[in-house]
Formats: C-alpha cells, sequence, structure tokens
C-alpha cells in the first residue's frame, strides 16, 4: 500500500529540486488560506447572509401585512415613503399584473439560495419573484397579491455582506505577495545548484571549467570549493599521467630508431625483415598514443555537425562501400578531432573486415546515436568486452585493424566516454559487427 502511494507521489510530484522547493513553500500558505476561506464562509459570512435575509424578509413582511390591511391609497403612500426613507427600498405597486414565468434567480449562489429559502417560508412556493442578476447594486424582488403585484427594490448589501471581498482580497493579495517573493529566493537558492550540476556534466564530458564560482548558502558553497578543488586534482592526476606517458613514448622512439638502423646493416636479411616489421608496429603504436595524449590535451570543445562531418569523412573512400542514413540535422558539442579518430577507426575498421558498410544516424531523447553495420565476420558476443582492452587482439575472426596494434577501440572507448557517452557492440543485421554510439547533446 505504501509502496504504491510512494511511487504515485514520485510520479505526480515534479523532479527539480526548484519546483520541489516552491511546493514547500506554497502548499502550507495555500492549505491556510482555504481553511480559513472555509471557516470564515460557514461560520461567519453564511450565518451573517443568514440574518441579514432573514431581517429582510420580515421587513418585507411587515410591509406586506399593512399593506393588506390598509386599503386607504394615501396611507399606502405615505407607507412606501417611509420604506424608501428608512430602509432605502423603492416600492411600486402594479395592478393587474402577474409575475414574470422565467426564473432568473441562481441556483448556487449563496445569496439567491439565502432569500429563496426565507420567501418561501414566508409568501410560498409561486407568491413571489426576485432577480439579483439584471442590477448590479439593487435586488428586484416582486411579491404576488390576489390583483396586483408589489415591485419592491432593495440594495443587495442588505443580504449579501460586503466585507467579503475585502476579506478575500486582504487574504490572497498578501499570499501571493509572499509567494512572489519566496520564487525570487528559492530562484537565487537553487542558482548555484544548476551551476554547479551543469559544471559536473561538462566536467564529465572532458571540458575544461574555467567560470566556476562559490556562491549560494554556506553548504552549497563548501560543496562547489570541494568540487572545484577535486577537478583541479583529477585534471592534475591526468595531465601527469599523459606527459610521463608521453615522454616515454617519446624517449622510445630513438632506441626504436637505432635498432632499426642496426637491423639494416645486419647480413640476415630475413630475420632482419622480420625484426624491423615488430619495430615499425611498436613505432604506430607509440605514434597513435602520441598523436591521442596531444589531441586529448589540446583541443577545446566546438559545436559539430555530426552528418557534415561524416559526410567529409566518407568522401575519401569509396562511394560503393559506404551507405549514409540520416534524417536530420544534428548538433553537438565536443572535441571535433576526437570524435572524428573515433568514428574514423570504427569504419576502418568495418572496411578492414567487410565489403560495406552502413551508417545510420538517429537523435535520441538526450543526444546522438549513431550505428556502424558492416558484413564482415563479426566478433564472438564473449569478445566483446575483451576488444576494449588496450593492445587486445582477436585472433580467430578479427582484429580492430588488420595493420593496428589492439588500440583503436580502447581509444574510441575512452573518447566516447570521455564526452558522457556510450559506446556497445552486437551483431549486425548482415551478421557482421554492429557498433552503436551514443552522445550526449
Amino acid at each position: 500500500m505504501s509502496f504504491g502511494l510512494n511511487n504515485l507521489l514520485k510520479k505526480i510530484l515534479p523532479k527539480r529540486l526548484f519546483y520541489r522547493a516552491l511546493i514547500i513553500v506554497a502548499a502550507p500558505i495555500i492549505i491556510l488560506q482555504l481553511t480559513i476561506s472555509i471557516v470564515f464562509f460557514d461560520s461567519i459570512w453564511i450565518k451573517a447572509n443568514k440574518g441579514m435575509t432573514r431581517s429582510l424578509v420580515g421587513e418585507i413582511e411587515t410591509l406586506f401585512d399593512v399593506y393588506k390591511s390598509n386599503e386607504n391609497k394615501n396611507n399606502i403612500k405615505q407607507l412606501t415613503d417611509i420604506y424608501k426613507k428608512n430602509f432605502d427600498f423603492v416600492i411600486n405597486i402594479k395592478a393587474g399584473e402577474e409575475l414574470p414565468k422565467t426564473k432568473s434567480d441562481r441556483r448556487f449562489s449563496p445569496m439567491d439560495r439565502s432569500l429563496r429559502r426565507e420567501m418561501k417560508h414566508v409568501f410560498g412556493n409561486n407568491n413571489y419573484w426576485f432577480d439579483t442578476v439584471t442590477y448590479i447594486e439593487l435586488v428586484d424582488l416582486r411579491i404576488q397579491t390576489e390583483s396586483e403585484v408589489i415591485q419592491i427594490f432593495f440594495p443587495k448589501d442588505k443580504i449579501a455582506p460586503s466585507s467579503v471581498r475585502v476579506f478575500v482580497l486582504w487574504l490572497t493579495v498578501p499570499s501571493l505577495l509572499l509567494i512572489f517573493i519566496a520564487l525570487i529566493f528559492l530562484k537565487n537558492q537553487t542558482r548555484p545548484l544548476v551551476k554547479l550540476s551543469k559544471a559536473a556534466e561538462r566536467f564529465g564530458k572532458g571540458e575544461t571549467i574555467d567560470d566556476l564560482r562559490p556562491s549560494g548558502a554556506l553548504e552549497i558553497r563548501k560543496a562547489t570549493y570541494e568540487f572545484d578543488r577535486m577537478m583541479k586534482r583529477i585534471n592534475k592526476h591526468l595531465a601527469q599521467r599523459s606527459e610521463m606517458l608521453s615522454g616515454i613514448s617519446h624517449d622510445l622512439r630513438t632506441p626504436l630508431t637505432r635498432l632499426k638502423l642496426q637491423l639494416a646493416m645486419m647480413d640476415k636479411k630475413d630475420l632482419a625483415k622480420k625484426m624491423t616489421a615488430d619495430i615499425d608496429e611498436m613505432e604506430k603504436m607509440l605514434n597513435d598514443y602520441l598523436q591521442y595524449a596531444k589531441s586529448q590535451s589540446e583541443e577545446s570543445s566546438v559545436k559539430i555537425d555530426i552528418n557534415n562531418m561524416i559526410q567529409e569523412m566518407l568522401k575519401n573512400y569509396e562511394k560503393k562501400r559506404c551507405e549514409l542514413v540520416s534524417t536530420e540535422k544534428i548538433v553537438i558539442e565536443g572535441r571535433r578531432n576526437l570524435i572524428k579518430r573515433c568514428i574514423q577507426n570504427i569504419i576502418e575498421n568495418g572496411l578492414a573486415y567487410g565489403d560495406k558498410i552502413l551508417i545510420e544516424i538517429k537523435k535520441s531523447l538526450n543526444g546522438v546515436v549513431i550505428i556502424v553495420e558492416d558484413n564482415g565476420p563479426g566478433i564472438p558476443k564473449y569478445e566483446y568486452t575483451n576488444v576494449f582492452k588496450p593492445f587486445y587482439r582477436v585472433d580467430k575472426s578479427r582484429g580492430l585493424n588488420k595493420s593496428g596494434v589492439g588500440l583503436g577501440l580502447s581509444i574510441s572507448q575512452d573518447i566516447i566516454k570521455s564526452h558522457g557517452g556510450n559506446i556497445s557492440l552486437s551483431e549486425s543485421r548482415f551478421k557482421g559487427l554492429l557498433v552503436k554510439i551514443s552522445l550526449p547533446f
């Protein structure tokens, strides 16, 4: 029971902190307003309206009894003048008329309902008629006698307390003003949290954050300050690691060059040729890593049109071997050269082991999905995780590239994850390999 209620509340309640805080502030004010309004309406306004209506009907009943017992027209004129002077009644005696047939009283109006109840109790069901709608400040009341109709105009404030509107106005306006002030303060309090979350999102995508400044409440300032310190430590660690590995890779190129020169002067050419091939593979591995480390550290994020970028890349390949399916223009933010290199690795891998590749670009709810399918031999499912490991080669079916060193998919995965995306493998519709890349906006 409670579990289902919790799920229902999670679906109904807003997800963002600003609107949840607004509910916490506004809900008590609204509930208090409703409670006070209901209590006031029920215990004060209705009772006052009922008492005023009963008093008015008593005055009209007195007038009606005096009118029936007095047949002198002069006395009647004097009576109506007295009522007009003392009670603000305008009385017209209409001989030979009948009550209107149309009903003009409102069924759900408290004023009409109270007047109808009191008039029905004194004059019966069909001997009266009133209209509270036609005139803004007056009520038109008519009473049927044996041969005449007594028409009485009286002010509405005789049966409706005027303080109700003032009460509702003073109850509503301050509450709205308080909610408006709360909106301003809540916006100012949640803005630092929004900035912090956006900074964390950008940092997760590998972007450089230079504009993060602690602001807001003390707790939020402390969280922002600690996040900034953590971000700087991580960046420093990554920079030191990249610099160290780049230095090692760069230093290794010198002895490799000397080895190649020594092998060129060897008499055993077959052995020298095999050893030279191994050294070339090691050198290519070092060059690949150096290029990746350099682009990762130097490149900044820009707006990228995925469709245009892939179309430009496919110009370097045979048209009959590459097919692009795209439905709409999709722009994301990221490091262009890194993303280009990632997709290029996947394309070259597919073309190396298949006759044709199909590239499909689709827009998802939160980003873009790039699917690359080939008709090659594919990769066994149990190897899907292993091929993302550095220097791993699949011997039985396919490697990342026939001339590669096993870094392509590892670097591709690192690039995608550094942009906050995901890369996965599965079997394509052509029984080859399907590579699915998801990148956020």
